[in-house]
């Protein structure tokens, strides 16, 4: 991860102004390298104009030569062929030529008639430079030669003049040039002493140079100098190196007529001094207007930090809800941030004074919410038991009926008793919305065969399709999901009703498959639809369809509220479609399917209830007592019954019961309280909780308070014998134990 750095103010200023000054020293020292390099180029030109000035007089100074050696090859004694009056003539011209070094005669064969050096006679045929003899022969024109030294040791340049008669070659004249001639040339011009100016001839010979002369004469020029001037410019300028290894800007200009060169070299090292003494003088000043400038960022730092420190500890103060004091400052940006700050506290203050009041509004609410939730979850409460306490007795009262009267008024009864489960369904969707809102609806989560769960919820509504001369048209596969068994068979009795309510008066298709790893179950009807609005509304808690029939249908618009929160809590989808009004409906519910798990071991079939069981029967509700008593004596029990607490402890004194069924709303003594002062008193039976309060809660109240089982009314004779015979069992798997203990 990246951090970001954190720079202080005066740390920040600081960099700014080095940033600031940064510019101005990279352009100042830009200015003075290229003052130097201005001065440099100066020079360099200065230089080649000496350069060539010089290579002028050198060409003047040769031509010179050539001329006063033309002037002595046509001498008189040569042309009439006096070799030996020539040698006096030549002896003459070397006294008075003090810069010529001797004269030499040769035939047109090349060979040596004399040297003036020598005795007239001698036969020293030795010649330097003999490229040069041969090229005058051959042109029959003056030539310059090359620089050598001659037999005593001495440096000289040999010019050469042919002496041509009648078109033909009788001799040459050759001069020995002393180089000090040019050396004078190079003396006479006032250059600084650190410079070197030399004169090159045709082959890069060192004819004269400024120092070192006797030992650098008749030598090659430095291969730097060599390389620069066989580019083949006639003048040039560059970096080179002498040959005392001294770094120099040279120039060098030719002389066309002769090819020779003259060389002058200026040393770098010279602008390098001037470049870094004005850059250290230039580093040196910028130094000091930075430290200058420190110095005032410094106590402008300082200022702004004090200023800065005050905010922040009036900030601080506004934090703590304390009212800031602000002192007037010299920067407008800290007294703007001031007024900032007195207006903040100032809206802080008129906030949180509303704060207050919504919060105290908000408190009242939520106390008035909370006490509105109670009171609904009571209302719910007692809305079911109230309910279910005049249901029990009508219960009992159509299965003595049952029992009693055969088939006499079979249909009366069979209506009354589907009206019974009907308004049984409405108060059991009252309290599953109930604990919907509160998020306490709960379920098990375990391997159900979906198909056959299904199959108990036609079981449950086809008796109310049979009275509306309708049937179900089944496709149903056997697919297994995980769930709660008794909650599917819910959402598929809500789904079977809703298509009961609003199909028409076709038939109703139920189809279960699986599809794509899913269960998906689908109830189809031909009847009203929906429109597309409506659709989206359905699963809202007490939504009705607009349409007339909604109503003429009854219900109170939570089954597919119940539907939707139990599909979603087993991780599955729900969804309704239609084609339109009068185009009936689709319902489909998608589940996560699962393999069909190993078959576990049957369980073991239940025993025949047995008769003649002690059962005491507390029921401050009078018609559901002796209807309860009446219809387990007619099961051939041994019944007594009591309306309230006190006559419940006197009578399980008195019967010693096998079991004891209590209702939990008694006028005299909470229903919980009596059961736990039953167990107190030694009952070791089986005890019932038939009670209208049928909420999970009130199951885990009553399993706490030492009941067996809680029984929601109303409760119809095959439940309360199934509640008789898993008693039975209990109590005899109890004497088992005791007669097996030693």
């Amino acid at each position: 991860m990246f951090r970001s750095v954190s720079l202080t103010l005066r740390q920040l200023l600081f960099l700014l102004t080095s940033l600031g000054l940064l510019p101005i020293a990279v352009i100042g020292a830009w200015g003075i390298h290229a003052a130097v390099a201005r001065q440099q180029a100066d020079l360099s030109h200065s230089i080649q104009a000496l350069a060539r000035a010089l290579a002028s007089a050198v060409d003047a100074e040769l031509d010179t030569t050539l001329q006063s050696v033309r002037v002595l090859a046509a001498s008189h004694a040569l042309a009439t062929g006096d070799v030996a009056g020539f040698y006096g003539v030549a002896r003459t011209a070397i006294n008075s030529q003090s810069d010529w070094r001797g004269v030499i005669l040769t035939d047109s064969s090349g060979k040596v008639l004399f040297r003036t050096s020598e005795p007239l006679g001698t036969a020293n045929q030795s010649i330097n430079d003999i490229d040069s003899l041969r090229l005058a022969m051959s042109s029959l024109r003056p030539v310059v030669g090359g620089i050598a030294r001659g037999p005593g040791g001495r440096a000289a340049v040999p010019i050469r003049v042919p002496v041509v008669a009648d078109g033909r070659l009788q001799y040459v004249v050759t001069v020995a040039l002393a180089p000090d001639r040019m050396l004078g040339i190079l003396r006479n011009q006032k250059v600084p002493s650190e410079w070197l100016v030399s004169v090159a001839d045709a082959h890069g010979l060192r004819v004269a140079r400024t120092r070192d002369q006797d030992s650098t004469v008749a030598t090659r020029v430095s291969d730097n100098l060599g390389r620069l001037m066989q580019r083949g410019a006639l003048e040039a300028t560059g970096v080179t190196t002498n040959a005392d290894g001294v770094e120099m800007l040279t120039t060098y200009s030719t002389v066309p007529k002769h090819g020779w060169a003259v060389a002058i070299g200026a040393p770098t090292a010279r602008f390098r001094d001037v470049l870094w003494a004005t850059l250290g003088a230039y580093a040196v000043a910028i130094a000091l207007a930075l430290s200058l400038y420190i110095a005032l960022v410094a106590a402008i730092a300082r200022r702004l930090v004090a200023s800065i420190d005050h905010l922040r500890e009036q900030t601080a103060r506004l934090g703590r809800k304390l009212q800031p004091q602000m002192l007037p400052s010299r920067v407008r940006e800290v007294n703007e941030i001031g007024h900032s700050l007195l207006r903040a506290a100032h809206e802080l203050d008129e906030g949180e004074r509303q704060r207050e009041a919504l919060v105290a509004s908000l408190t009242d609410a939520l106390v008035s919410a909370e006490k509105a939730a109670a009171t609904k979850d009571n209302f719910l409460a007692v809305l079911g038991h109230e309910l279910r306490n005049p249901l029990a007795p009508i219960v009992m009262a159509l299965d003595l009926m049952d029992i009693r009267a055969g088939n006499e008024c079979r249909r009366e009864r069979d209506t009354m008793r589907r009206q019974v489960n009907h308004m049984r369904r409405l108060v059991d969707d009252l309290l599953d919305v109930s604990r919907i809102t509160q998020g306490k609806l709960t379920m098990s989560h375990e391997p159900v065969n979906l198909s056959q769960a299904l199959r108990q919820a036609i079981d449950a509504v086809r008796p109310a399709m049979d009275s509306a001369n309708r049937s179900f048209v089944e496709s149903i596969d056997e697919v297994w999901v995980v769930g709660d068994e008794t909650r599917l068979v819910q959402v598929a009795i809500n789904l079977l009703a809703n298509a009961l309510r609003y199909g028409g008066t076709a038939n109703v298709t139920v189809e279960l498959v699986r599809r794509d790893g899913n269960a998906v179950l689908a109830v189809i009807d031909s009847g009203v639809g929906m429109e597309p609005d409506t659709a989206a509304l359905i699963f809202q808690p007490f939504y009705q369809a607009p349409q007339p029939l909604a109503r003429s249908s009854g219900g109170l618009g939570l089954g597919l509220t119940i539907v939707l929160s139990i599909v979603e809590l087993l991780q599955g989808s729900v969804r309704a479609c239609s084609a339109g009004l009068g185009q009936g409906s689709r319902f489909e519910v998608v589940l996560p399917a699962v393999a069909r798990p190993a078959p576990a071991h049957p369980a073991p079939v239940d025993a025949p209830v047995p008769s003649g069981r002690r059962i005491m029967i507390v029921d401050d509700n009078i018609d559901a007592v002796h209807t309860a008593a009446e219809l387990l004596a007619l099961m051939g029990h041994q019944v007594r019954t009591a309306s309230d607490g006190k006559g419940a402890m006197a009578l399980l004194q008195r019967m010693q019961p096998d079991i004891v069924i209590l209702d939990i709303g008694l006028p005299d003594i909470d229903g919980f309280e009596l059961g736990r002062s039953v167990r107190r008193h030694g009952f070791r039976g089986t005890m019932l909780a038939l009670t209208g309060y049928g909420q999970e809660s009130d199951r885990h109240k009553a399993l706490a308070a030492g009941f067996d089982q809680h029984l929601s009314k109303p409760v119809d004779v095959a439940e309360l014998q199934r509640a008789i015979g898993a008693a039975h069992r209990r109590d005899r798997a109890a004497a088992e134990r005791m007669d097996a203990w030693p």
